[in-house]
């Protein structure tokens, strides 16, 4: 059985009783705004109908309605007797106005308005059930009048074949609208045409095609080329084209009798199978679902949009033909009160049925959709007027803009009843809805936008936006009432969870705002005006700071934003959100302010004013990885500065941040994203002396990244490195003293690990030394002369030109014997290795002979020196065993490349004399001239005139010789630059 819902669809407007001298209502037809009533005792009834009744809609009195007031809406107009038999069928052709009525057998027409007399058509007698043919859209059914109009013209050679006593000649004149249908006629099946004139009164009909057929036929429809019969056997289908017919259901013994229905919206039929609705298409296959009625099924069929209308027993019960869902029930009769039929307006847009019984007529409207929206939104039916509006969105019976106002007003309702998620979601699916909309819910009026809020009431079914603290505490007394009527006795539209279970405020004011949060995060999305935007931005951050977000704030804040600050300063300041005002004043370049706060948050973490987060931490969680809010309040404030070129701004915060971290100090002065970089006389003056690194690190970004040539800082970074290097070395050496305690050394190691460069100073000074020509390498010289920075000082020498003393600090002072013979190798003279090998035999001051390193630059640079030189300046005191082997080596290398020269001398000796005799061949080489011959650039003949040839061989007169020069041939060759050889003048030796 279908689930049963509770809907209004449809409304009584006219009701209409009998006149007591007609035995009952028959049949039923309905036709615009005319309805026609076939009595038992063969009379058609004329009535018509109030085209537009009272529009308003009041669900209450679709069951409680006045017969006296719906009797003004319905008039009988004319009364015509056909028969003594009852009507059986009656077909309003509208179109020219006739109506085509089945009684007794036999078919009458007559006019529209019952005015002119009734025709009965001859020739028809015996006829038991009627139906017209219906086209489907689209359809590709077969058209029966021209294949028919075909077949007569064999018949018109013989001067024209009478058929039912016309010519068929005259037929086809007389023929301007065709309306064909079957007929039963006994065991027959007739298809005919009903040919009508200039009038009705000389309607006649032609058979198109005749079948054989049943007994006991209850109702046929005919859809294209399908007719569907049905009989208490069951339900068979008959095709107009080819005759055939085929079993579409048996009926079981004992069931109701065969109902057929044309379903106009879907062109498909229903099939009455006892209580069951089986819907089938033109070919008689069954699609979609099945329709249960209640138990004994009905006595009519009517088809009103989406809905099939059935009657029984004075009821009358709409079931959706898609969901198979009772949708209403509306008693218009008592029970037992006889046979009930309905008609409807046979169209795809009809709106109005009429049901009767056997004494009375009542005429129902279709209810407009959005007055069923609002009926069940009033009954907080949320669930069935959504899934309504999906159904006609589905059929496109509902605009976009419909939609979005339902939606609208469907999340105000919701919100109201406390379902806050559900509003929002809805809220959401409306593309017209504005986010201003909701802004009374947040801010109480009047405020700043309050203007901006459009004043739209939708349907009318909610009351006026208010605070959310009030829509929650209205709901909460709404619940309150409604559990005290509910133990009373008295039913209420509360939702039955919250009657259970009731919700606390705070529970409903949390969702609700997380609610409005939701929607006007998404509404940030949208392309809104400014002002709308910022009023979204400005509330948003009101909900977050509602709900203590932190994480949502700031991020709201720091990323680029529309919020009013005059709004929102004293809001956080007074709720102790500084750092989301810090961020906030930074999104609107108010950097002064936003640094102000941010020094004063790094003041109150340093101080313990403030709980530190990290400290926190490292007390639960046992580690120091969370960052402390010192540290953060500092690294917030740099990156302000790092976009500023706010000179005096930079510098009057560069101090605190540097106390907490000189990397981030360094990042602010270094940085490359302001448009004007600062002044380096400035920063270096508001850095101080105390700052080394800070200060060493902006001059190396000064000199290396921004390439500058500034002498005096070149000097100024190389004398702080010097000085740092002294400092560090005196530490150093210090700390390694025996008498130095261990707490000395962690104290050293620590403030090597809180340096801001990675490498020692040493290192960075001896790379700048060596890498940069700009400084004053005496100033230098004169800070660490009386240090124990050799390396440096040597470099220093190098620098002014000193290679004594440079191979002084090499050789002696640091013993690199392989940095003093590379430095020899850089100058380039013997004389330098000689020197070097003097102070390695007489270092003086003291010192003993340096006879290794003397026997390892002679092993490697022995062949450079002469060993005369060499033997004078050995020491008596050197032992032999360490030089023998050393000056015999050097000896024979000696004696080895002056051989090698003279292999060098005399094979270049030897080349140069088979270059003189290559030329001198190719010199004497004979050329043969006679009077035929011709010069190679003006082709005059030779003769005995001088001539020239060029080593190419080609071959001119002097006078071109003279012209183009020795080295240039007629072809335009240079020899100099193109140099040309030939075979013999390769040296073959």
């Amino acid at each position: 059985m279908a689930k049963s819902k509770s809907r209004t669809v449809v409304e009584p407007f006219a009701h209409f009783d009998l006149p007591t001298h007609h035995l009952s209502i028959h049949s039923l037809s309905l036709s615009q705004s005319t309805l026609y009533l076939g009595t038992q005792n063969g009379s058609l009834l004329l009535l018509s109908l109030n085209p537009r009744p009272n529009p308003t809609f009041n669900p209450s009195s679709v069951d409680s309605f006045s017969f006296s007031s719906l009797s003004r809406n319905v008039s009988l107009l004319r009364t015509v007797s056909l028969s003594d038999s009852p009507v059986e069928s009656i077909f309003v052709l509208s179109e020219i106005g006739v109506v085509l009525v089945l009684s007794g057998g036999f078919l009458f027409l007559t006019d529209s308005l019952l005015i002119q007399p009734v025709k009965k058509l001859g020739g028809l007698k015996g006829v038991s059930v009627i139906a017209r043919r219906f086209r489907g859209t689209n359809s590709q059914s077969t058209d029966l009048v021209e294949n028919s109009s075909k077949g007569q013209r064999i018949l018109d050679k013989f001067g024209g074949v009478k058929a039912n006593g016309v010519k068929t000649r005259e037929l086809e004149q007389n023929r301007d609208v065709n309306y064909v249908f079957a007929l039963v006629v006994g065991r027959k099946l007739v298809l005919i045409e009903l040919v009508l004139g200039s009038s009705f009164l000389n309607a006649s009909f032609v058979i198109l095609r005749e079948m054989q057929c049943f007994d006991g036929v209850k109702s046929m429809v005919w859809l294209d080329d399908s007719v569907i019969v049905g009989t208490i056997n069951g339900y068979s289908l008959f095709s107009c084209v080819t005759g055939q017919s085929g079993v579409i259901f048996s009926l079981p013994d004992l069931s109701r009798p065969p109902l057929l229905k044309l379903l106009w919206r879907e062109w498909k039929v229903l099939l009455l199978v006892d209580n069951i609705g089986v819907i089938v298409d033109a070919l008689g296959q069954p699609v979609g679902g099945s329709l249960v009625f209640r138990k004994g099924g009905p006595d009519s069929v009517g088809d009103l949009s989406s809905y099939a209308v059935v009657v029984r027993d004075g009821k009358m019960e709409l079931y959706h033909k898609k969901s198979a869902n009772c949708i209403q029930t509306v008693t218009f009769g008592v029970e037992g009160v006889g046979q009930c039929i309905v008609a409807d307006e046979e169209n795809r847009s009809g709106e109005v049925v009429a049901v009767a019984t056997p004494k009375k007529v009542i005429c129902y409207r279709k209810v407009p959709s959005e007055e069923q929206i609002k009926d069940l939104l009033r009954q907080k039916n949320f669930k069935e007027a959504i899934s309504l509006v999906e159904e006609l969105a589905c059929e496109g019976e509902m605009s976009k803009e419909m939609l979005s106002l339902f939606h609208a007003q469907v999340g105000f309702l919701l919100l109201f009843d406390l379902h806050f998620e559900e509003a929002v979601d809805h809220f959401l699916q409306s593309e017209t809805m504005q986010p201003s909309e909701v802004f009374p819910f947040i801010m109480r009026d009047p405020n700043r936008w309050s203007l901006l809020v459009p004043r739209n009431r939708y349907w009318g079914l909610h009351p006026p936006p208010v605070p959310l603290e009030d829509v929650v505490d209205d709901g909460l007394l709404a619940i309150q009432r409604a559990i005290f009527l509910r133990k009373a006795g008295v039913e209420t539209v509360v939702d039955e969870h919250f009657l259970s279970t009731p919700p606390t405020r705070a529970e409903l004011l949390e969702s609700a705002i997380k609610n409005i949060i939701r929607y006007l995060e998404v509404s940030r999305e949208k392309d809104l005006t400014l002002s709308v935007k910022e009023g979204v931005d400005t509330l948003l951050m009101y909900l977050y700071r509602a709900l203590n977000y932190v994480d949502h704030m700031e991020k709201l804040a720091s990323s680029e934003n529309c919020c009013i600050v005059e709004e929102l300063e004293t809001l956080l300041d007074g709720s102790g959100h500084l750092r989301t005002l810090a961020f906030l004043y930074a999104s609107k370049q108010m950097s002064s302010k936003a640094l102000a706060i941010c020094r004063i948050l790094a003041r109150n973490y340093s101080s313990g004013l403030w709980k530190d987060p990290a400290a926190e931490n490292v007390v639960h969680d046992g580690s120091a990885c969370v960052t402390s809010g010192t540290e953060t309040a500092a690294t917030e404030a740099s990156k302000i500065l790092e976009d500023s070129s706010d000179q005096e701004l930079i510098l009057q915060h560069l101090s605190w941040i540097a106390d907490i971290n000189p990397v981030l100090a360094v990042r602010v002065l270094t940085s490359e994203k302001r448009t004007n970089q600062l002044s380096p006389d400035e920063v270096i003056a508001a850095i101080g002396s105390k700052k080394v690194e800070i200060l060493q690190r902006y001059l190396q970004w000064l000199i290396e990244d921004q390439d500058s040539d500034e002498t005096r800082f070149h000097t100024y970074y190389a004398l702080s490195l010097a000085k740092s290097a002294i400092e560090t070395f005196d530490s150093e050496s210090t700390s390694q003293s025996p008498d130095t305690g261990s707490q000395e050394l962690v104290k050293t190691i620590d403030v090597q690990k809180d340096s801001i460069f990675q490498s020692p100073v040493r290192e960075r000074l001896q790379i700048f030394l060596q890498s940069s020509d700009l400084y004053d390498p005496e100033d230098v010289l004169d800070l660490i002369e009386s240090s124990e920075l050799w390396l440096e000082k040597a470099i220093l020498y190098r620098k002014l030109g000193q290679e004594s003393l440079v191979l002084q600090i090499l050789a002696l002072k640091l013993e690199d014997s392989e940095a003093a013979e590379q430095y020899c190798a850089e100058i380039g003279r013997p004389d330098a290795y000689m020197q070097l090998l003097d102070m390695y035999l007489d270092p003086r001051d003291g010192k003993e002979p340096m006879f290794k390193a003397a026997v390892r630059l002679l092993h490697n640079h022995g062949e450079s020196l002469d060993p005369l030189q060499v033997l004078e300046r050995l020491s008596p005191d050197m032992p032999l065993q360490l030089a023998s082997d050393t000056i015999l080596r050097m000896l024979r290398a000696r004696l080895h490349h002056h051989r090698q020269g003279q292999i060098v001398h005399y094979l270049s000796r030897a080349v140069h004399i088979d270059a003189r005799l290559a030329r001198l061949e190719e010199r004497s080489r004979l050329v043969q001239i006679n009077d035929e011959s011709l010069c190679d650039s003006c082709h005059a003949r030779l003769g005995t005139k001088l001539f020239a040839m060029y080593p190419d061989d080609t071959v001119v007169c002097y006078k071109c010789f003279r012209r183009q020069g020795e080295s240039t041939s007629v072809a335009g060759r240079d020899f100099k630059q193109d140099v040309i050889f030939k075979p013999g003048w390769l040296v073959s030796r």
